[in-house]
């Protein structure tokens, strides 16, 4: 008897369902541990790593006010030495390293564990930033970007009231 194929369903990448779909029984089981997996890395503020020997990029937040635009990103086990922050071309860019050595000495061994990747991360600014201008800080594993819009971006904003139809 021959096993159902565990690969990827044509309904996994956007196609309509087929009736191959009904016979693989653990298609459904396969979708639902790699939900749980990317939920689980997910809940750590890495999402899944871009490709070998690169850390996976950290989670952001991006907000605004009338002033200024705010980027906070979550970077657990990174160093401050290791943090870049380039603007160019209207892209904020956030470049890292993350390392990690574990070193354990006993009786009758000794082990040494060493992890390495790099990560950036790009947004694009909906105005041209005065470079002089950009503060970026670390604290607690959180990099904050602090990005002041520039005056005439300010003149050019007008909030429109909304009234009840």
């Amino acid at each position: 008897m021959a096993l159902p194929s565990l690969r990827r369903s044509g309904r996994e990448r956007g196609e309509l369902a087929s009736s191959r779909d009904i016979w693989e029984p653990f298609a459904s089981l396969r979708r639902d541990m790699e939900r749980m997996f990317e939920d689980f890395s997910r809940d750590f503020g890495w999402g899944p790593p871009a490709a070998a020997g690169m850390a996976a990029a950290p989670r952001i937040d991006v907000s605004e006010t009338e002033t200024e635009l705010k980027i906070e990103a979550e970077m657990p086990g990174v160093d401050e030495k290791d943090v870049e922050v380039v603007l160019s071309d209207g892209r904020l860019t956030i470049k890292g390293e993350k390392k990690q050595e574990k070193e354990e000495k006993k009786k009758d061994y000794h082990l040494v564990e060493r992890s390495y990747g790099s990560f950036a991360r790009s947004i694009g600014l909906p105005f041209e930033a005065d470079p002089g201008q950009v503060k970026a800080t670390f604290a607690k594993g959180v990099l904050t970007v602090t990005v002041p819009k520039p005056p005439e971006v300010k003149a050019k904003e007008k909030k429109i009231p909304v009234s009840k139809g």
